[in-house]
């Protein structure tokens, strides 16, 4: 083994992972275990944990965390005797620490966690593949400017910075060079991309400037946005190009209003159903995945039935269900709480919900042909993300056209 890294949480965390690979064996690093973190719950703090733990049962040898739980607690991954090195999210992404974790590993100088908020720079290094993927993943933003009251994110971020238009392209263009046929644009807040670059270019243009300049890029996907500030050029992207893919993650959080207040957020529910209303008339093939969270505090009942009834009305077919998880030091975590087996059984009931509407969006699907983009492990994606069980093996990263016989209600199955 030379540099391994584990991934936990966001797609930002996959691009980030092979930049990490890379800067630490051109540091000259071995026999080293990397586990890039997510802090997005405190699910996933312990699950970072828990990953520890097991790779030093498993494996042994050095363990270095970095990514968002180590940002923002790196105290309690510190404290831990199995790992050797913290770093911080923006010192991951930079060549000197890593020069230094040898000395750091001999002086048991576990820290090395940088001032997250006085980060300007995007700290998207090029990278030229992604080991063991189809699709590629391509950082075009980091942070976030908001402060929702339940997300702890920008401090494990810092404020939203965006890599240059050109850069942005030149690394889509190597990606494709390299043979992949898919790339999704990742961000923490994707939507508020170019608005600290000169000239304010919004994610439309640089969704237009990518498929312009790499012609070759036969699908292009976004991920998690916020509908709130989709700018023009985006929804005429949406509506005129089809080599961008009809599948948008939308960060909806809930469905009653004030909820929404409390959570500042910057839509209303009314906002949310207009925005799949209007994007479904520009793309009639489109399909939404959404977050949504269970028991925020001060959520009654009769709150969280708009959160259901949100489902049908914005047509969502994917959900994320998040039950609520009080981070500290967030607002949310100050306000009256929901009792935790409330909670629970919201977020179960949700889930039930949106596996309702994924096996009606798989009903729909039965007798269509859809262009797939095949996987490992003989599955694949269609335009709309929707996963497909193949019925041989195709080579990784090859189109098929397949009708869709039938589905298992969770995946649709070619003929």
């Amino acid at each position: 083994m030379s540099v391994d890294v584990v991934t936990l949480g966001c797609r930002l965390n996959i691009h980030e992972s092979q930049a990490i690979r890379d800067n630490a064996e051109r540091a000259g690093l071995s026999d080293i275990t990397v586990v890039n973190t997510c802090a997005v719950t405190n699910e996933a703090v312990a699950k970072a944990r828990q990953t520890i733990r097991k790779i030093s049962r498993e494996r042994g040898g050095r363990i270095v965390v970095t990514g968002c739980a180590a940002q923002t607690e790196p105290g309690t991954f510190a404290a831990m005797p199995e790992v050797s090195l913290v770093l911080g999210n923006d010192d991951k992404m930079r060549t000197v620490p890593w020069q230094n974790a040898k000395a750091k590993f001999e002086a048991g100088d576990k820290l090395a966690v940088s001032d997250i908020m006085a980060v300007t720079n995007p700290a998207a290094p090029p990278i030229e593949s992604q080991d063991g993927r189809t699709r590629a993943f391509v950082q075009i933003q980091n942070g976030c400017d908001h402060r929702c009251t339940f997300c702890i994110i920008p401090f494990g971020r810092g404020n939203s910075r965006s890599v240059p238009v050109l850069d942005a392209v030149a690394q889509v263009r190597r990606l494709t060079e390299n043979g992949f046929r898919e790339v999704v644009l990742t961000g923490v807040d994707l939507t508020s991309y170019g608005q600290h670059l000169p000239g304010e270019p919004k994610l439309g243009l640089l969704v237009k400037e990518i498929l312009r300049e790499v012609p070759d890029l036969a699908r292009l996907r976004l991920s998690s946005i916020d509908a709130a500030e989709a700018d023009d050029d985006l929804l005429d992207c949406f509506a005129n190009e089809p080599r961008l893919m009809p599948h948008l993650h939308l960060s909806l959080q809930a469905g009653d209003d004030m909820i929404l207040k409390r959570m500042k957020r910057r839509h209303s529910r009314a906002q949310a159903i207009a925005f799949c209303d209007m994007l479904r008339r520009l793309r009639p093939d489109i399909v939404f995945g959404a977050d949504i969270i269970a028991g925020f505090p001060t959520e009654t009942e009769e709150m969280f039935s708009r959160s259901l009834d949100l489902v049908d009305e914005c047509g969502l077919t994917h959900l994320h269900v998040f039950p609520f998880s009080p981070r500290p030091g967030t607002p949310a975590a100050r306000m009256p709480q929901v009792a935790h087996a409330a909670v629970k059984e919201r977020a179960k009931r949700l889930r039930e919900h949106g596996q309702a509407a994924l096996a009606r969006h798989l009903d729909h699907e039965v007798g269509n042909i859809r262009t797939v983009l095949a996987e490992r492990g003989g599955i694949g994606r269609t335009e709309q993300f929707t996963p497909v069980r193949l019925n041989s093996e195709i080579t990784p990263g090859s189109f098929l056209n397949a009708r869709v016989a039938g589905h298992d209600g969770s995946h649709l199955i070619a003929a």
